[in-house]
């Protein structure tokens, strides 16, 4: 006998039935649209095959593009360098640009954009959304297909050694009676990209930490430019910065190719030399690369023109007690170059560049935030005054040419004047100077005062570039000399005869040449005595007693094999019309008796200020 009661209960379990096989139904049809491979038709298998085929691809070629622009398929806004930082935010490799991982921006402030792998996984699945339109089905649509699908969603998961994605797409393919509706689309490519990644994460870290990279650059500059030391000579010590500067690049290119990193594939040689070799310890292979066809940029002070020039000391009037003579020499120099950090397994190679930065014969300071400033001076974050700079020649024709301004040792770029109109905002500062410089003209600075809005005219001098011939006693020298043109804001000097022109503006000089010839002027070891004061021991050096303490110096013997044997000095006024219709300057200068004795190289150093010079135009 049912009951009212057992009459509800039965109706309950119909509706929970009811509402399960409602479910079933609904679960079956939403997975069937998610792919099982055995549940597309047979005659639908190779058009789902070549969809597959087509984002795999895009997947690779999306990777591909990570890999060689350091992380990046859309690239981070560029930003230009400057002439004193020639960085840009892109180093230019073959043609293509990748992203630096750290450099110095033209208005010189430190910068990082590292992408990490989030960035990563969001910029290639972007990348799949936007190809997968492309896949081309022309063959199947022929054959009578049906394919249409709606827009995609994507999602990769960047792992060590593959890359998982997941497509969401409504994907319908239909021919005659057989047809299906695929929402989901997964796949998983082989791809060291994840490990890669981070192994140049890795170094990256590492560099920006102890610096290794300017390191070496250090290590290269003492070993292939003159940076500090003293010579035993009585001639100048005299080295072209141009030569100096791609001996540097050169050193520099090899030197980087020679460096390794402990790990990966690598094992040590017995002939390799373990100074090359960093430690660091990652997977895959690293090179390091630089290039002297990349941005450089190379300062080195002080110079007179492009030499760099160290004069004697011991040869002067009064300094006979000597009995020998030397020349010391401190330059100090600012570098900076690009490095292009590889990281490889098998063909798969992840890139990226860092900025290799030495000031002051001293490496950068570690970044520690993703953007520091480099000293920016606050006057030139001050810039509120608006002034108008014409530049013109001396035949009043417009230059464009890089202005800037010097307020008190301080120094602010402005920017480049156009058909040789710049007006610009410039830092408030009483008897600053605006200087001008522009490509063929003689950098020329003019004191303004930018307490209010004004305009002023600059007139650039330009320079002519004149064969030089040096003749002694008016017979052509080659021997060894050097000619300096010294004016009131420049110095020019030329190593005779390896350098054989110079450029010139109009303006007084003073002409200076010294020519040197072979000695055989032998100096003998010497001793000398030198005395300093200590304080006293004991009570007495309480009380700030002093005594003297005294030590021999003993100087070795010394050859002299150059010394000054001719030459003079000169007051001219050049003129531009001598410049411009002349090819040649001609200088000719008197002999002075070959020393042989210290004292007579003293003497020949007093003659030579008495000497004049004889100069013509041609």
């Amino acid at each position: 006998m049912i009951t009212k009661g057992n009459k509800k209960g039965q109706i309950t379990i119909f509706i929970i039935i009811a509402v399960f096989i409602v479910g079933a139904v609904a679960i079956f049809f939403v997975s069937k649209g998610s792919f099982t491979f055995a549940e597309i038709p047979i005659s639908i298998e190779p058009v789902y095959n070549t969809f597959l085929s087509c984002l795999e691809e895009e997947v690779f070629i999306g990777i591909d593009v990570l890999e060689s622009q350091a992380g990046y398929i859309e690239l981070p806004d560029f930003q230009p360098g400057s002439n004193y930082m020639p960085f840009s935010s892109q180093l230019d490799f073959l043609g293509n640009p990748v992203p630096y991982w750290y450099y110095v921006s033209g208005n010189n402030i430190q910068k990082e954009q590292v992408p990490s792998k989030k960035d990563m996984e969001k910029q290639l699945a972007d990348f799949v959304k936007e190809k997968i339109d492309g896949c081309r089905f022309d063959n199947y649509y022929d054959q009578g297909f049906e394919i249409s699908f709606n827009e995609a969603e994507a999602n990769v998961n960047i792992n060590e050694n593959k890359v998982d994605v997941s497509l969401n797409m409504n994907l319908n393919i239909s021919k005659g009676e057989d047809s299906v509706l695929i929402k989901n689309h997964k796949i998983s490519v082989d791809s060291k990209l994840g490990m890669l990644y981070d192994s140049a994460k890795k170094v990256y870290e590492h560099e920006q930490e102890v610096l290794f990279l300017e390191d070496y650059a250090i290590d290269t500059l003492r070993l292939y430019a003159p940076v500090d030391g003293v010579e035993l000579t009585c001639s100048p010590l005299t080295w072209n910065a141009n030569d100096v500067f791609n001996k540097l690049q050169e050193s520099i290119e090899v030197n980087t190719l020679a460096l390794k990193t402990q790990g990966g594939d690598f094992f040590l040689k017995k002939e390799e030399n373990k100074y090359f070799i960093e430690d660091i310890s990652v997977k895959g292979n690293v090179r390091f690369l630089n290039s002297k066809n990349w941005p450089y940029a190379f300062e080195v002070n002080p110079t007179e023109g492009n030499i760099l020039i160290s004069k004697p000391v011991g040869n002067q009037e009064g300094l006979g007690i000597l009995g020998f003579c030397y020349v010391p020499y401190h330059f100090v120099y600012s570098m900076k170059y690009p490095v292009l950090v590889q990281i490889s397994s098998g063909d798969e190679i992840f890139q990226f560049p860092m900025a290799v930065v030495i000031q002051g014969n001293n490496p950068r300071e570690a970044l520690e935030t993703t953007a520091l400033e480099l000293d920016i001076p606050e006057l030139c974050e001050q810039k509120n005054t608006e002034i108008q700079v014409n530049v013109f020649d001396t035949k009043l024709d417009p230059v464009d040419a890089e202005i800037s301004y010097e307020c008190f040792g301080t120094k602010c770029d402005i920017g480049k004047s156009s058909s040789g109109v710049l007006t610009g905002e410039f830092p408030q500062c009483i008897n600053g100077d605006i200087i001008v410089k522009a490509e063929g003209y003689k950098d020329t600075r003019y004191q303004y005062s930018t307490v209010e809005q004004g305009i002023v005219d600059v007139i650039i001098d330009k320079l002519y570039e004149l064969d030089v011939n040096l003749k002694l006693n008016s017979i052509d020298y080659n021997g060894q000399a050097t000619i300096s043109f010294i004016s009131d804001d420049n110095t020019k000097t030329i190593v005779y005869p390896d350098q054989k022109t110079v450029e010139l503006s109009e303006g007084q000089y003073e002409v200076r040449v010294n020519i040197f010839k072979n000695s055989s002027l032998t100096l003998g070891a010497t001793k000398r005595e030198q005395c300093i004061e200590i304080p006293q021991s004991g009570i007495g050096g309480f009380f700030g007693f002093t005594k003297d303490k005294c030590f021999t110096i003993e100087f070795p013997a010394q050859v002299i094999s150059n010394a000054l044997s001719g030459g003079g000095k000169q007051n001219y006024y050049i003129l531009e019309s001598e410049l411009s219709d002349s090819s040649t300057i001609e200088i000719n200068s008197q002999s002075l008796p070959t020393p042989t004795t210290i004292e007579r190289l003293q003497n020949n150093y007093i003659l030579f200020d008495e000497r004049g010079l004889n100069i013509n135009f041609k």
